[in-house]
């Protein structure tokens, strides 16, 4: 799985993988995405009572375990954290609020194209030139300062969450929510969805697959290999669709998507220059957390305390397009993006320690 064979084989089996889910149940177009997953976890625990988005996705919990078990066998598990962690978790929670008005993460926005969603397209406009702003404020010295060696158990207490959500999703207790109508209500079975995590959760570990670290890297240094991830995930999802029939060429009738464009491109340009600040997409965040660092961590639980301020304050868009407070809280963050970014950049702000 080394070079760039390995990058462009992780990225074809997400791809693969992805529609398959979607064959077996999962949401249309929707065979992964980091967003809606979480969102749709933070509903099951009753963080927002959205009732159609409320399900514990067990390829949320296969990403994770599978990074941390894979880390663990090549001896790369280390327990670190400590830098900046609130401002991790807001920026956590800006990221998944853009990703809620455009409907997807930066993976669903790739597997939309695959399957003929022109309006991923505008998304991935917007998501691009957020990416070319982040890529500006990081050639002006910008960072989160360092983080530090951790005791193990640190590590170990976020894989361990997962175990216990996965026990949540097979006992249903009654004080966990579930979709009886809706996206949430739609999910290939639980242990096809949780093997396909654990799949993809170990690939994305072996090979450092994240959709913003391809645009950045070729941005920053002209360097191709997560980019070709990203392309292979397209190209199979397309062939996939292409096959199964599910592709659907257009704007309109897209599944549990919106025309919007302006919205579309805005809220994907929040996506691309929060997840730059971060230092990775959300699916990144989620196998650096496997991995044992905790400020990854912080910034998953800022996305999950993002999607329910989402849904219990009518951010999140819908069908019928972005709302009024979703298009308020987008400017809002550009603002808050423009601080953060100005204010960590070095060269832009000399600090005296």
């Amino acid at each position: 799985m080394k070079g760039k064979k390995g990058i462009i084989l992780a990225g074809g089996t997400v791809g693969l993988i992805s529609v398959i889910l979607g064959y077996y149940g999962n949401p249309g177009n929707m065979g992964y995405c980091i967003a809606c997953f979480l969102r749709d976890i933070a509903g099951a625990l009753g963080l927002h009572r959205a009732g159609v988005v409320q399900y514990i996705r067990p390829e949320i919990i296969g990403l994770v375990l599978g990074a941390f078990l894979i880390s663990l066998k090549n001896k790369e598990f280390e327990s670190r954290g400590g830098s900046a962690p609130f401002m991790r978790f807001m920026l956590g929670m800006v990221v998944m609020i853009g990703a809620l008005v455009f409907l997807g993460c930066p993976l669903r926005m790739v597997l939309r194209i695959g399957a003929g969603d022109l309006n991923a397209i505008v998304g991935l406009a917007g998501f691009l030139a957020g990416i070319l702003v982040g890529v500006r404020f990081l050639n002006k010295g910008f960072n989160l300062k360092r983080n530090y060696k951790m005791p193990k158990i640190e590590g170990y207490i976020f894989p361990a969450v997962n175990v216990g959500w996965f026990i949540l999703l097979v006992t249903a207790p009654a004080f966990i929510f579930f979709s009886e109508s809706g996206p949430g209500s739609q999910a290939a079975p639980i242990l096809m969805s949780l093997a396909a995590g654990l799949i993809v959760g170990a690939l994305a570990q072996k090979t450092r697959l994240c959709m913003v670290g391809g645009s950045r890297d070729m941005m920053l240094f002209k360097d191709n290999y997560l980019l070709l991830g990203f392309v292979s995930i397209i190209v199979v999802s397309f062939i996939g669709n292409i096959y199964l029939g599910f592709f659907n060429l257009g704007f309109a009738g897209q599944p549990v998507a919106h025309t919007d464009g302006l919205w579309n491109f805005l809220g994907m340009a929040v996506v691309g220059w929060g997840s730059v600040l971060l230092g990775g997409c959300p699916l990144r965040q989620l196998i650096l957390s496997g991995e044992g660092n905790t400020d990854s961590v912080v910034s998953v639980m800022g996305m999950i305390a993002g999607a329910a301020i989402a849904h219990n304050f009518g951010l999140a868009s819908s069908p019928a397009g972005a709302t009024l407070n979703g298009q308020i809280a987008v400017i809002i963050i550009f603002v808050f993006l423009g601080i953060v970014s100005y204010f960590n950049a070095e060269d832009l702000v000399k600090t005296k320690i």
